[in-house]
């Protein structure tokens, strides 16, 4: 029998563990598995060198390996908060903002007391089993992979990107739509900043496979080692000022792995470090930024390692490129923050043509985008973003996301740097609960942001039929 709305919003506030496997043998695992994708390659293709990875994989460290507690809701709200900025045309109201909606049944408490999916969450529909893995799956990987970030930059705020919004602006192919062609890229950036200080910039990877692993299954045949082995080539695409320098975040996760979900986690050193802005000026967040045609082909050097100095491509951003580059991550970021809440054209003034200035640009068409008309007071915040009636097994339910006001009229007015100073200001400020009066799950976030859900009282159902 289904569960109620009131008891599905019910589990989504729980705060459940969630498994974390990083160790020594998932880095010999992955490696193995990497040799198998290259022998099935060399095979096919008759190509002789391996697929470039990144170097000097290891486990995650210390606090960063213990499980993540979390509540499903959260998990959510990392997924929603990271994908604002995903272009899916004129639907992408609904398209994207609301697409973590749909796991709303998917996950709860399983046998082992871990997060595990519920009956729903295992039996989606096949066309979208594939869907399913992908976007649970960077729920999952994206929230440790900032718990991992936090941890390592406590006081900082961390954001995390879309890695396409952002390399569009630099690498973008020509054409009458703007896209990266199927060059291999990671999928997200988490920069880890304080105001008028130098950022600091994680790559990382996500996926999500339903592969019922066992004993008996060969290494190079489970799907989780076969990501993290994909997901470093994909990260060796990308470099800050020279090879090997920028620290990558790898994450697998097993949604029906046996003691529950399962997050497989490698990481990579380095410094990813960001020269600080000027609060003002041309180099600052709050000037309108320039579009790059930077190189792919052949722009990556490899030092000398016992052998000749070698070339490869990839997503490099020249040293004298780093000033650019933290400008377009803090107004790439102040676009997704507007985006959660359901902002318009005012979108498109921190995004270039490349990026999508033009889709945010014009007006969609009514009932297909998300509008900022909410406004709703939580704890001791106001709060401005969009809403979204659905039903839930025949029950009305609103989800509520949004920015604190005050945030969000800095970033209307296209002030960016006085955004992050506000921001980091009031960073300790918002409630950490999982719960709010007249609301049900509730996703805090430090930045200022907000998303809420809760059941529509029967009267107003009433007075709207």
């Amino acid at each position: 029998m289904s569960a109620s709305a009131e008891e599905v919003l019910g589990r989504l506030s729980v705060k459940i563990p969630v498994r974390i496997n990083s160790t020594a043998a998932l880095v010999t695992d992955t490696n193995k598995a990497a040799a198998a994708i290259d022998r099935q390659r060399a095979r096919k293709q008759d190509e002789k060198e391996p697929s470039s990875r990144k170097p000097e994989l290891g486990p995650l460290r210390g606090v960063d390996r213990q499980d993540l507690v979390s509540t499903p809701w959260d998990l959510l709200g990392v997924f929603a908060r990271a994908t604002t900025l995903a272009r899916q045309g004129r639907g992408r109201g609904l398209a994207e903002h609301w697409q973590g909606l749909k796991y709303c049944q998917a996950v709860a408490t399983g046998p082992s007391s871990h997060m595990a999916l519920t009956d729903e969450g295992q039996s989606p529909e096949l066309s979208y089993r594939a869907m399913q893995a992908r976007e649970l799956g960077r729920a999952f990987g994206l929230a440790v992979a900032e718990r991992t970030v936090r941890n390592r930059f406590p006081d900082h705020m961390v954001s995390t990107l879309d890695a396409e919004a952002i390399v569009l602006a630099g690498f973008a192919r020509s054409g009458p739509r703007p896209s990266l062609g199927a060059r291999p890229r990671p999928d997200f950036f988490i920069e880890a900043w304080r105001p008028g200080e130098p950022s600091r910039v994680f790559v990382v990877t996500v996926n999500g496979n339903h592969q019922k692993a066992t004993k008996r299954t060969a290494k190079a045949d489970r799907s989780a080692f076969k990501q993290l082995a994909r997901g470093s080539e994909r990260a060796e695409h990308f470099h800050l000022a020279e090879w090997n320098t920028t620290p990558c975040l790898l994450m697998s996760t097993e949604l029906l792995a046996l003691d529950g979900i399962t997050v497989n986690a490698l990481q990579a050193p380095g410094e990813g470090l960001l020269p600080a802005r000027p609060a003002t000026g041309r180099g600052s967040a709050d000037a309108v930024l320039s579009e790059r045609n930077l190189a792919y082909a052949g722009a990556v050097k490899v030092p000398a390692d016992g052998h000749r100095e070698r070339i490869q491509d990839g997503f490099l951003i020249p040293r004298k490129e780093l000033g650019w580059y933290s400008q377009l991550l803090a107004r790439t970021g102040a676009a997704g923050q507007l985006a959660f809440a359901g902002a318009g054209t005012e979108i498109a003034q921190y995004l270039t043509d490349k990026q999508g200035h033009k889709h945010y640009k014009q007006q969609t068409f009514a009932g297909s985008s998300s509008v900022r008309d909410a406004r709703h007071k939580i704890g001791p915040t106001v709060y401005v973003g969009t809403d979204q009636v659905f039903r839930l097994n025949r029950i009305r339910v609103e989800a509520f996301s949004g920015i604190a006001e005050e945030l969000y009229d800095l970033l209307v007015k296209g002030q960016v740097e006085a955004y992050r100073n506000r921001a980091y200001e009031l960073r300790d400020t918002y409630p950490t609960s999982t719960t709010a009066p007249l609301w049900g799950p509730v996703s805090f976030g430090d930045d200022g942001t907000v998303m809420a859900l809760r059941v529509l009282p029967t009267q107003d159902a009433e007075e709207s039929s």
